[in-house]
């Protein structure tokens, strides 16, 4: 039934078809407003038949969005006709705050940005503090942060692949991520002293040098992963059903990628060999040999076989930069930026030793004075502004950092991947079924917190 908005003359539709069940219609200053009581529902039905379309919401609590992330779709049958992610769920402020603490208060919060990879945030906050400073790190610090940062990698693929198989139904592969990963904290808590958000990496160095025994246990676990990694590719990379449920799902070409400024993995399964550690080299990536993995298929299946073959580069580095460690100092000498000062780890592993408490407290005035007030002070960062990038597990992570010359940042932004990373979900989503939207979700491996900080 149609009626013109213009004619205020129309009369009701019952009146005009003699059935007592059509609808009534009310003129309005926009049109006629129909009471719809049935009658016509073979009419609602015959302008519905050219669109079966409907939208629905995938999280922010659905096990399959990766994180707390709500994507709203608009499907038809079983393919997605148009995609949309929501972010926001996770916010926490985090560069906001870094502006209301001194320098090296400030690794405490970036550390819980991406908290599968929290030692890049750290690492890459105070290479730039440190560019700001115009110091750098002794090597013995830059060599002890490569490792972190290494290990680190590895642990970060490892949850990629056991929440990435988690959402495709595949729980061996959560169960056996997990362990591994398992592995991996445990050997980040025997170096810095936590599973995660370390605060480890500070302007300057590190908190603390390696334990003793450093070298027999590194050694061990390179070997315990390597041996992990080979099962993985029996157990997964041969698997016929693992394959075909990734095999040209998610795809998204190099023209794509560059457009939409992704980095990482999801770049160089698009041919691009782009990797900050080989393009713009810092620490000592220079001084190691390793190789960049890449693929042209450009879809999860070759995003996943790069982060395979990462894991095993990443070893590879490891063992070169443990032959490279050499003694000397993990924290610059320069007494009114080294923090903490002079502080010896207590034998509880956290605290101060006796020792140490009683110099300060009891014999030293101005080494009290000093320590006091480079804590609660901080130093003075002379002004001006940096950009430091370096290559997370998930691409490009940039911070941003802006100093008007005091104690604290004017100004802290992190060029965060999975953020940037995540605008390529709906190309490779949309006209695919709902159940590679999953796919190709995780084969992006966002991390919420660094994408909302």
């Amino acid at each position: 039934m149609t009626t013109n908005p213009t004619d205020a003359t129309t009369p009701d539709a019952s009146a005009a078809t003699g059935d007592p069940y059509a609808a009534e219609a009310r003129q309005t200053t926009e049109g006629p407003v129909y009471t719809l009581t049935g009658g016509d529902w073979d009419q609602v039905l015959e302008d519905a038949t050219h669109d079966e379309r409907m939208v629905i919401n995938l999280g922010p609590q659905h096990p399959s969005t990766h994180g707390v992330l709500r994507l709203v779709i608009e499907i038809e049958g079983e393919t997605v006709t148009q995609a949309r992610s929501v972010i926001g769920y996770l916010h926490t402020g985090i560069e906001k705050n870094c502006e209301y603490r001194t320098w090296t208060q400030g690794v405490t919060f970036i550390t819980r940005t991406d908290y599968l990879a929290p030692l890049s945030h750290e690492a890459a906050y105070c290479m730039g503090v440190e560019k700001l400073l115009g110091i750098e790190a002794p090597r013995r610090a830059q060599l002890i942060r490569q490792l972190l940062l290494e290990i680190n990698r590895i642990s970060s693929h490892f949850v990629y692949l056991a929440t990435g198989g988690m959402e495709l139904g595949s729980t061996t592969a959560a169960a056996l991520g997990f362990r591994e990963r398992e592995v991996l904290l445990h050997t980040l808590e025997y170096i810095t002293g936590l599973r995660m958000n370390h605060a480890f990496i500070r302007p300057g160095g590190v908190a603390q040098d390696l334990p003793e025994d450093w070298k027999d246990y590194l050694t061990k676990f390179v070997k315990t992963m390597e041996e992990r990694i080979a099962m993985y590719h029996k157990l997964f990379t041969g698997q016929p059903v693992w394959r075909n449920r990734l095999k040209d799902v998610g795809y998204l070409s190099l023209d794509g990628c560059l457009a939409l400024g992704i980095t990482g993995p999801v770049l160089r399964s698009a041919g691009l060999a782009w990797d900050q550690r080989k393009i713009e080299p810092y620490l000592a990536y220079d001084e190691v040999d390793f190789e960049v993995p890449t693929s042209t298929d450009a879809d999860c299946w070759a995003r996943y076989l790069i982060r395979m073959e990462e894991m095993s580069q990443s070893l590879k580095i490891i063992k070169q930069t443990m032959k490279l460690l050499e003694p000397g100092p993990v924290m610059v000498e320069d007494k009114k930026i080294a923090w903490p000062a002079q502080l010896t780890i207590g034998p509880d592993g956290m605290g101060n030793s006796l020792e140490h408490v009683r110099k300060i407290m009891g014999q030293s005035m101005e080494s009290l004075i000093h320590h006091f007030k480079l804590v609660t002070e901080g130093f003075h960062v002379p002004a001006g502004q940096v950009y430091q990038p370096i290559e997370s597990p998930r691409g490009e992570l940039g911070y941003h950092l802006v100093s008007d010359g005091g104690t604290r940042p004017l100004r802290v932004h992190a060029r965060e991947p999975s953020f940037v990373n995540l605008q390529a979900m709906p190309a490779m989503a949309e006209g695919g079924l709902i159940a590679d939207l999953i796919a190709a979700v995780a084969s992006i491996d966002p991390v919420m917190g660094g994408v909302d900080r």
